[in-house]
């Protein structure tokens, strides 16, 4: 893959990252019937869109802050290669015209979930973002290709640091567009 600028990666991420939190904000000022509506008797509402974020960053905040503060490889360097798989992964994830419905794991689907979803949903993927954006600067310190992460769905895989802040940031963009249909603000964040 075609090596980039990390400072740049590391930018466009946390302006990212600030788009998913201020919509994160939007929702919380909305009225929870709102948050509860569906588009589609089989599509998920707001809320659902967020615990399912929510889920995956259980698992992903607390390992990308292991493996920025474990890794041997303190040294930033300026350019970020991501690896083939990574960069798959992370394309998959962007929302665009051409968005592909990705089949959620059972675990992840918030229909399956026990939890009352409520405004404590949206303050919790809130909190995650305010989270993302610590984490996104203490990896300015570290080198984004050689430091690994596992993931989510398999121990045997893991990613480069880059690529697993771009998956995630990503998914959580993806998902912030749709609970933005989903309430009817029908416009990309």
């Amino acid at each position: 893959m075609k090596p980039r600028n990390t400072a740049d990666l590391l930018q466009k991420l946390t302006e990212r990252t600030e788009a998913n939190l201020a919509a994160g904000q939007e929702f919380l000022a909305l009225e929870s019937s709102t948050l509860h509506q569906r588009p589609r008797p089989d599509a998920w509402n707001a809320l659902e869109c967020l615990a399912h974020l929510n889920h995956y960053g259980d698992f992903y905040l607390p390992e990308i802050q292991t493996r920025i503060k474990e890794t041997k490889h303190d040294q930033p360097a300026d350019t970020f290669t991501s690896s083939w798989l990574g960069n798959k992964f992370a394309a998959g994830m962007k929302p665009g015209e051409k968005t592909r419905e990705i089949t959620t794991f059972k675990s992840a689907d918030p229909r399956n979930s026990e939890k009352i979803l409520n405004h404590d949903t949206v303050q919790e993927f809130i909190r995650q973002q305010e989270e993302i954006l610590k984490l996104l600067q203490q990896a300015r310190s570290v080198n984004l290709t050689r430091t690994k992460t596992g993931i989510s769905i398999s121990n045997l895989i893991k990613l480069r640091l880059g690529d697993t802040l771009r998956v995630v940031i990503y998914h959580n963009w993806r998902h912030v567009v749709q609970a933005q249909r989903a309430v009817g603000a029908g416009v990309a964040a």
